[in-house]
């Protein structure tokens, strides 16, 4: 198993990275810990990539991953203007990923991310979970230009009942032309279902690029307890979480 304190690194991966406005914004507000707050809109996150090669990472080898999630108001990424998001859902091929994010806190399950080409500039994304289809999008991508995406990110996640926090950097190749045709979640038993897309469908913003690098940072930094009965919290009566970054290690 990888050690979740060692950074990893990702080298161009095929990205699709999307946000939009949900058709059930309390039920997606609901999947948020208590002490942090959905942005006013409950606009909602989802990153499906795929590494085609194991000389694409640092040791992850060849894996795809879809993450989904809801955008936070209050705990932007560095520049204090990107917000941040709370992981709900973290689908991913390899079991080697999956041992590794789920030691950073990240809800980690088995499925498989594809992106395929149709009619020369379609995009088609799809994530399954256990052999069944969960979301498909399909989007009409131009060439790359000379536009960069440079920046950070940063995700929430519960770790042993604690609130914690990492910032990703990230540099991205977008298409010059981007254009969503459609984002379907195709399981309306199964608890991603809630984090469907309203009708019609409102794109708060996105990219699509065939070439996305990323880095797992190295440590996690520690935001404070869970409130009882949040997601991911550990037994009852630990405190609500503090929002704001405090710089001490991870409890494990």
């Amino acid at each position: 198993m990888l050690d979740p304190a060692v950074p990893q690194l990702v080298v161009n991966s095929r990205t699709l990275y999307i946000s939009w406005l949900p058709a059930d914004p309390e039920a997606v507000a609901a999947l948020v810990p208590a002490g942090l707050r959905p942005h006013p809109d409950r606009q909602v996150f989802m990153n499906q990539y795929v590494v085609d090669d194991d000389s694409q990472t640092s040791g992850f080898g060849a894996y795809s991953l879809t993450y989904l999630g809801v955008t936070l108001a209050g705990v932007d990424a560095p520049d204090g203007v990107t917000p941040g998001g709370w992981w709900t859902h973290y689908v991913t091929s390899s079991e080697r990923v999956r041992d590794y994010a789920l030691a950073r806190g990240a809800p980690a399950l088995a499925g498989h991310t594809t992106i395929t080409t149709h009619d020369g500039d379609t995009q088609v994304t799809e994530t399954d979970i256990d052999g069944v289809p969960m979301i498909r999008a399909r989007v009409r991508v131009g060439d790359t230009g000379h536009r960069m995406h440079n920046g950070h990110h940063r995700y929430l996640t519960a770790l042993h009942g604690q609130l914690v926090s990492s910032v990703y950097p990230v540099v991205a190749e977008p298409s010059n032309s981007f254009e969503i045709e459609s984002v379907e979640f195709l399981a309306p038993d199964h608890p991603l279902y809630a984090l469907r897309p309203e009708n019609p469908l409102t794109i708060a913003w996105g990219y699509y690029s065939p070439r996305s690098s990323f880095a797992y940072p190295g440590g996690l930094s520690v935001l404070g307890e869970l409130a009882p009965g949040s997601p991911g919290a550990g037994p009852a009566g630990a405190q609500r979480p503090a929002v704001g970054v405090v710089d001490q290690p991870v409890r494990r």
